[in-house]
Formats: structure tokens, C-alpha cells, sequence
């Protein structure tokens, strides 16, 4: 299992863009490209190294207008930290 960063970023292998034609956030790297569903997306736009995951949730639920999103996001990084996505 991942251990989770108390500040995760993105990889510097990944390159995170908004794809205009799919209408979606992409996830680019020298081997292809990811597609990511926008819950995805709003969670990896923070990962910027600077913010902790408490801030991350913080400003999802407030984004969002939700709680108790803390369990899903820490799993979704956990994935993303198996997968090289954030470091």
C-alpha cells in the first residue's frame, strides 16, 4: 500500500492539461495520456507540493458544498501515489 504525502504534488513525469475536443483534464506522459474524471482532476490541480491533503479536502468540501469527502480523496491518493501520478 502507498503511503500518502503530507503535501502531494504531481510527478514531474505527468503533465496535467485541459483537453478542449474530450472536454476533459488529461493527465500527459512520454507513454500516453490518462483521462480524468473531473473529481480526479479537482483533486490533482491541488496536488501542488504547497498545500497539505487536510487543505486539499478543506477546499473540496467547501468547493463542492460537502463533507466526508476526506476518505474517498485519501484513497484516490493513494491510487495516484501506486500509479507515479504524485509523489
Amino acid at each position: 500500500m502507498h503511503t500518502i504525502s503530507d503535501h502531494p504534488a504531481l510527478s514531474r513525469l505527468f503533465r496535467m492539461q485541459w483537453e478542449e475536443a474530450q472536454g476533459l483534464y488529461v493527465l500527459l506522459y512520454p507513454e500516453g495520456m490518462v483521462k480524468l474524471s473531473q473529481s480526479a482532476a479537482e483533486i490533482l490541480k491541488r496536488c501542488d507540493g504547497r498545500r497539505t491533503v487536510s487543505a486539499i479536502v478543506d477546499e473540496l468540501e467547501l468547493a463542492f458544498q460537502c463533507g466526508g469527502l476526506r476518505g474517498d480523496i485519501e484513497a484516490f491518493l493513494r491510487i495516484a501515489g501506486e500509479r507515479g501520478w504524485v509523489m
